[in-house]
């Protein structure tokens, strides 16, 4: 089943559905960036779109559970160079494994491994979940943190990435320690922001914004 927006421009973007994500709000902002969106629980429709966005709320293990079905063309569309766009849960999807699905009995979950590395629980004083603003520091050029350096992004998150390759770190933030705010792959077509760019207002719009040309571009 596919939901179509009204609105149509050149560069189309599929929104994947599987349960966990904030659809609407990630739709309007990939729309107001001038993205044709579809939001598709279909894993066939992935062979078709031009640019893939993976949002999530809630824990890794039953996000990957939920995700199931779209695994194996999520990952044969990054190996086509298909730009995906993983959103909060949605990055961290991305990653290897999550010490979350450990502390939650689940044992041993797979993520989609297309940014290998972990992701850990903030430990220490910090009060968990992380949520509120915080603002982004850019630590290697990339074209989807164009002109975003300085600028403030919503966050909730108790788990934060750790890469294998500190090269996939595209930008940091800080909340008690210094994590990743954004991630790409070594190929530049899979991406991970740990904040909700649909809540970060201008900063946010941005993101996305530079994701679509992204997308219009390859």
């Amino acid at each position: 089943m596919s939901q179509q927006s009204p609105e149509q421009t050149a560069t189309s973007v599929m929104v994947v559905d599987y349960g966990l994500g904030n659809l609407r709000s990630a739709t309007r902002g990939l729309e107001r960036a001038g993205a044709s969106v579809t939001i598709s629980d279909d894993p066939a429709d992935l062979q078709d779109a031009d640019g893939i966005v993976l949002p999530g709320v809630g824990a890794f293990g039953d996000g990957m559970e939920n995700a199931g079905p779209f695994r194996e063309d999520l990952v044969s569309a990054a190996e086509d160079g298909v730009p995906i766009l993983g959103i909060c849960l949605g990055m961290q999807m991305l990653l290897t494994s999550s010490e979350e699905a450990e502390r939650e009995g689940q044992g041993d979950v797979q993520g989609l491994d297309l940014i290998p590395g972990r992701n850990v629980r903030f430990t220490g004083n910090q009060k968990v979940p992380h949520m509120g603003w915080n603002d982004l520091s850019v630590e290697r050029a990339h074209p989807l943190v164009e002109g975003v350096d300085g600028g403030y992004a919503y966050f909730v998150h108790s788990y934060y990435a750790e890469p294998d390759d500190p090269t996939t770190v595209v930008a940091t933030t800080k909340y008690g320690v210094e994590f990743p705010a954004v991630v790409a792959n070594e190929a530049g077509n899979v991406f991970g922001t740990q904040f909700h760019p649909e809540k970060s207002g201008e900063t946010g719009l941005r993101v996305l914004q530079n994701f679509v040309d992204i997308v219009a571009d390859q």
